[in-house]
């Protein structure tokens, strides 16, 4: 569905952004594959991807600096004429009650989450623009749209992502430019995996489904908003989240 397309996706060197990038190069396209800290993971997912026959890069960028992200925007479109997709996946944690939150645990939080999709957006647009053609998806989480005690920090980037998205997508829409939000639900990582059983199973009552889900089930909603079959679809929040809440 991808194929000569051109993706930067943040945040990819493991998680959920990793299962986008393998998932995005499976369909044909080109990923770069933005990273931090984690200059290892990174490229073991490069690794990966070749091996399974795709194209990958690493980029290495703090994604709430802007002059860094405008660089790395700057070196993709250099090399590849293009870029076609952009996914705002690049995110942290750092969860606390609000009567013990520090003003640096919710602006980093807030910076990295909500600022660094704000800083890839505005310096990806004008070469979309150009092209008269994009994919921008934003991750942002059922916590942004619910709420969670102990993430006050988290849920105000994730709720800020719904609507920068949405304003985004009216704003570039005329541009043949798309712009969504994936909502995930609980997904298994090594943090859910590292959960007592009675925590668990009190996440579990809350879903429909009955179980978590998988970082693929979210890299699969991922490509198909960045493929053509979604061309009608802009300004959408999509929950994936086994029905929790509903």
């Amino acid at each position: 569905m991808l194929k000569d397309k051109v993706a930067l996706i943040t945040g990819a060197g493991k998680g959920i952004g990793a299962a986008i990038a393998k998932e995005m190069a499976a369909q044909g396209a080109t990923v770069i594959i933005n990273y931090s800290h984690s200059e290892a993971a990174a490229e073991n997912v490069k690794k990966e991807i070749e091996e399974a026959g795709g194209s990958a890069e690493t980029c290495k960028c703090d994604v709430s600096d802007f002059e860094s992200v405008k660089k790395m925007v700057s070196d993709v479109i250099s090399a590849h004429k293009r870029i076609d997709i952009l996914v705002n996946n690049a995110g942290i944690v750092k969860d606390t009650l609000l009567m013990r939150m520090t003003e640096t645990d919710f602006d980093q939080v807030v910076d990295i989450n909500l600022k660094g999709a704000f800083n890839c957006i505005q310096n990806v647009t004008r070469q979309m623009m150009k092209q008269r053609y994009g994919r921008i998806i934003n991750l942002s989480s059922v916590v942004g749209i619910f709420g969670n005690a102990g993430q006050v920090n988290y849920a105000a980037s994730k709720a800020g992502i719904v609507g920068m998205t949405k304003s985004a997508a009216r704003e570039l829409g005329s541009r043949g430019i798309t712009v969504n939000a994936i909502a995930p639900g609980f997904i298994q990582t090594d943090m859910t995996d590292s959960l007592s059983e009675d925590m668990k199973n009190q996440m579990l009552g809350a879903i429909s489904l009955g179980s978590f889900g998988k970082v693929e089930d979210i890299a699969y909603t991922a490509a198909f908003l960045a493929s053509d079959r979604a061309r009608y679809i802009t300004g959408q929040v999509i929950q994936v989240d086994g029905g929790i809440r509903m």
